[in-house]
């Protein structure tokens, strides 16, 4: 019989998915190996990206959305000379460049280096028919492969980092990190617009997601073998963290709002200054994550916090470094320390 803390299985295991399956695909096997009651991500890939996803289980995945926030970074590959319907290789050739001039073939690098500042900062861009984006319920994929097309309004994304790893005509390798809600599909094809001979994606790894790095994901065999969870925090360690005493914990659990002062004395300017917090319990030599609150005012209101029993669990019970180790949902509290 399992105890009541060991059923939840709260937390966040990085994958990196490999080409073929769908995120949602990845997500469920993750879920199933990790016997997890909810499970999501933090971005979707396309089957044909390869590279890091973030699977939310339990509580994590009510902090989900503040990663999907977070800038992304991508390897591409690009193949000149041809476009596709779908801006990838899985597309159909809408047009073929026949008559490439020899400046481009045998300086394909220079002349990327060239157009790379019109594509850094923000710009504007066109998503790809072949996207889940929403148009009246459905997803702009179902429309084009029935063959119905739209003229879709621009987008304002932002470029941070662009740089050219190898060219080669008529391949070429980048890495970009970007905002939310950039398609690198676009990117390319409009890069490959720029040197007028047309381009597509022929493949895609993502590897890095805010803070979470491809080097910390594990394949989807492992997740089945062995399976590996972080802490349900690990999504939001870029927001600033304040640890509070029992009673005032007991009081946030409870809805009541707190004033700055009152739980640190002494606050730090990245704390005093930051619109929102993690708050933590302080239990012996532990610290437990309650979830975040807003600052306003400089005062505390609770914003998302963990399940009432989760908050139950982690103020009312005792623990040794034995039982932490023995419960999955807060296992890892013990093994990094973010103070």
């Amino acid at each position: 019989m399992r105890s009541e803390a060991l059923r939840w299985t709260d937390g966040v295991v990085l994958i990196d998915k490999p080409r073929g399956i769908s995120s949602q695909k990845a997500v469920t096997l993750v879920k199933h190996a990790m016997h997890a009651d909810k499970a999501g991500h933090t971005g979707t890939l396309d089957p044909i990206a390869t590279g890091l996803l973030a699977v939310c289980l339990g509580e994590a995945t009510k902090y989900s959305q503040d990663l999907f926030n977070a800038d992304k970074t991508y390897i591409a590959t690009m193949l000149f000379g041809v476009k596709t319907d779908s801006g990838d290789s899985e597309g159909k050739v809408i047009a073929r460049n026949e008559s490439t001039s020899p400046l481009l073939i045998d300086h394909l690098a220079v002349q990327l280096q060239n157009i790379v500042p019109r594509f850094l900062g923000q710009i504007s861009q066109i998503p790809p028919m072949y996207s889940a984006i929403k148009r009246d319920g459905r997803p702009l994929y179902a429309y084009a492969r029935e063959g119905e097309m739209f003229d879709l309004e621009a987008r304002q994304v932002n470029i941070t980092h662009l740089e050219i790893l190898s060219a080669a005509w008529p391949v070429a390798v980048i890495k970009v990190s970007c905002s939310k809600g950039t398609y690198i599909r676009s990117l390319i094809s409009d890069i490959g617009d720029a040197l007028g001979c047309g381009a597509h994606m022929t493949e895609l790894r993502r590897t890095q997601i805010g803070h979470l790095r491809i080097e910390d994901a594990f394949s989807i065999d492992q997740v089945a073998a062995q399976p590996e969870m972080m802490e349900v925090d690990s999504l939001i360690m870029h927001i600033p963290a304040l640890v509070l005493e029992h009673h005032l914990a007991l009081r946030l659990k409870m809805g009541q709002r707190i004033h700055l002062r009152d739980a640190a004395h002494e606050p730090k300017s990245d704390i005093s200054n930051a619109p929102i917090l993690r708050i933590y319990h302080l239990q012996q030599n532990s610290k437990q994550f309650m979830g975040l609150v807003d600052v306003k005012q400089e005062v505390l209101h609770p914003k998302r916090l963990l399940a009432t029993d989760r908050l139950e669990n982690v103020l009312e019970q005792s623990f040794t470094p034995h039982s932490l180790m023995a419960d999955i949902s807060i296992k890892h509290h013990l093994q990094n320390s973010y103070f």
